[in-house]
C-alpha cells in the first residue's frame, strides 16, 4: 500500500470507526462494572472538607487536569498535582482534611507511590484509578477504581487511547454523581462560571438590564398620537407603554401598530394613543433571567416587553437589543 492509498478517505473513516468502537467497548465495559466501590469513592469526596487533589504524570496527568477542573466547577474544590512536582515541593499543598485522587493506568509510577506514602502518614484518603487492581498503587488506595480496557484503540495497543478516554468518562461519572448529591443548581453552576455564555445566561436577571426611570417611554391613554411619537423618538425603544392612572401598563403603542393604524384610518393626526395601542403588554418580572425574557420574546415574535412588580405597576421596560447588548443572546 503507498502513502497515498493509506491516507485515503475510505481508510481514515475505517479507521476512526475502528477507534471509536473500541472506545465504546471499553466504555460499556466500565459501566458493566461499576458496583459499590465507585459508592465508596463518591462518600469520600462528599465528605471531604478540604479540597480533591487529582494527582497523575504523563496522559493520567492530562486526564487528571480536566479531572480536578469538572470537579471544581461542580461543586467539589478540587485542583490538580503533577506527580512529578509532588515530590519536589508541591506535597506541602496538601493538608489533611483533602481526599487524594492518584491517576496512573499500570499502577507502578515511583512518582505516585511516593505521594501515596506520603498521604497515608498523613492520614488522607486516597481513591486509586488504575487498569491493575493488583498494583502497589490499587493496594495503597481506601477505594480502588478500576479501569482496565481489553484493548486500546492503538493497533499496536500501546498508546494510551481506550484507557484514557475510560478514565476520563469515570471522572466525569464521579463528578456529576457528587453534583447530584449536592443538589448542585444552575445558579451554583453559572458561579463557577461567570465570564462566560453561559455565566450571563444564568446570572443576568430581567432588572440588570432593563431600561426604567427617565428611559422609559410612557404616555397616558389619551395621549395625541403625535405627542406619542414624540415620546417614542425621544426614547429610541421602537415602542411606547401606556399607563392608566395607577401607572398600570395597559397597553403598547409600537411601530407596528402606527403602519397599521395609518393604513386603517389614513390621516391620524386627530386621535389619541388610545385609538391604535395594543391591549394587555406582554409582561415579565424584574426578578426573571434576562433568558427567560428572551424566550418570551422569541416566542411571541416581540421585540419589546414591559417589565412590571409583584403589585403589577410598571418597573421598566426591555428591548431585544438590550438583551444583545448584554450578550444573553
Amino acid at each position: 500500500m503507498t502513502l497515498s492509498d493509506s491516507l485515503s478517505a475510505t481508510n481514515a473513516l475505517a479507521s476512526a470507526r475502528r477507534t471509536l468502537s473500541t472506545e465504546i467497548a471499553a466504555l460499556e465495559s466500565l459501566s458493566n462494572r461499576l458496583d459499590n466501590t465507585f459508592h465508596q469513592a463518591v462518600k469520600l469526596v462528599l465528605a471531604c472538607s478540604g479540597r480533591v487533589v487529582v494527582t497523575g504524570i504523563g496522559k493520567s496527568g492530562h486526564i487528571g487536569r480536566k479531572m480536578a477542573a469538572t470537579l471544581a466547577s461542580t461543586g467539589s474544590p478540587a485542583f490538580f498535582m503533577h506527580g512529578v512536582e509532588a515530590i519536589h515541593g508541591d506535597l506541602g499543598m496538601l493538608t489533611p482534611q483533602d481526599v487524594v485522587i492518584a491517576i496512573s493506568y499500570s499502577g507502578t509510577a515511583e512518582e505516585l507511590i511516593t505521594v501515596l506514602s506520603v498521604c497515608k502518614r498523613m492520614g488522607i484518603p486516597i481513591i486509586a484509578i488504575t487498569g491493575n487492581p493488583e498494583s502497589e498503587l490499587a493496594g495503597s488506595a481506601q477505594v480502588h477504581l478500576s479501569v482496565r480496557v481489553e484493548q486500546e484503540a492503538c493497533p499496536l495497543n500501546l498508546a494510551p487511547t481506550a484507557s484514557t478516554t475510560a478514565t476520563m468518562a469515570l471522572g466525569d461519572a464521579l463528578a456529576v454523581a457528587c453534583l447530584e448529591a449536592r443538589g448542585f443548581g444552575a445558579e451554583d453552576f453559572a458561579r463557577s462560571h461567570p465570564g462566560g455564555a453561559l455565566g450571563r445566561r444564568l446570572l443576568t436577571h430581567v432588572r440588570d438590564i432593563m431600561r426604567h426611570g427617565q428611559a422609559l417611554p410612557i404616555v397616558q391613554g389619551a395621549t395625541p398620537i403625535q405627542e406619542a411619537l414624540e415620546e417614542m423618538s425621544r426614547k429610541g425603544m421602537g415602542m411606547t407603554i401606556v399607563v392608566n392612572n395607577k401607572e398600570e401598563p395597559i397597553g403598547i403603542f409600537t411601530d407596528g401598530d402606527l403602519r397599521r393604524l395609518i393604513s386603517k384610518v389614513g390621516d391620524i393626526r386627530h386621535l389619541n394613543v388610545s385609538d391604535g395601542m395594543s391591549l394587555g403588554p406582554r409582561s415579565v418580572s424584574a426578578d426573571a433571567l434576562a433568558v427567560e425574557a428572551a424566550s418570551i420574546m422569541e416566542s411571541n415574535k416581540l421585540s419589546q416587553v414591559v417589565v412590571v412588580n409583584t403589585q403589577g405597576k410598571l418597573i421598566g421596560a426591555l428591548h431585544m437589543h438590550d438583551l444583545m447588548a448584554a450578550k444573553v443572546i
